[in-house]
């Protein structure tokens, strides 16, 4: 017995720290009641240079007030696609104690139809949602000259 108590040192295992920090007061969030305010400020966040170059995929996430806590870059891809890691989405609105959430990915063509490879995307992130009591509200395909909508065109 005494040869399976060896003595572990807690300086090589890594400490976990989980917490959110805003030094913006919830009445002054911006508050996202329809896609086309989603869209509004998603397209404030987007980098110009970066819309019709490359695909990023952003995540937004929210209080139970619809208030928005903050807004993050999950991955950036090239010219047609972006590899998105699930575990990157959920562990990101489980640190911010998020209520839900609102993903949008943009499309360099300006082509606002959502891809097989989109809408399967959607259908998983939505299922793992359900699980965690997190859902996804919506996702959102972002261009300059307009927005498609997952939520509103009954994707979700």
């Amino acid at each position: 017995m005494e040869a399976l108590r060896e003595k572990i040192d807690l300086g090589t295992v890594a400490e976990i720290t989980i917490g959110y920090s805003s030094k913006i007061k919830a009445s002054d969030r911006p508050k996202v009641n329809c896609s086309r305010q989603v869209y509004q400020v998603f397209l404030e966040f987007w980098e110009d240079d970066r819309i019709e170059l490359v695909e990023d995929f952003h995540l937004m996430l929210l209080s139970r007030a619809n208030r928005v806590l903050g807004i993050c870059t999950i991955s950036s891809g090239g010219t047609s696609g972006t590899v998105v890691d699930a575990k990157m989405v959920f562990a990101t609105a489980l640190k911010a104690n998020a209520s839900s959430m609102i993903v949008a990915h943009n499309h360099p063509s300006g082509n606002l139809i959502p891809s097989e490879q989109d809408k399967r995307l959607t259908k998983r992130l939505t299922e793992i949602g359900r699980v965690l009591d997190l859902p996804l509200l919506d996702h959102v395909i972002v261009t300059p000259e307009g927005y498609y909508s997952f939520a509103d065109e009954g994707g979700l």
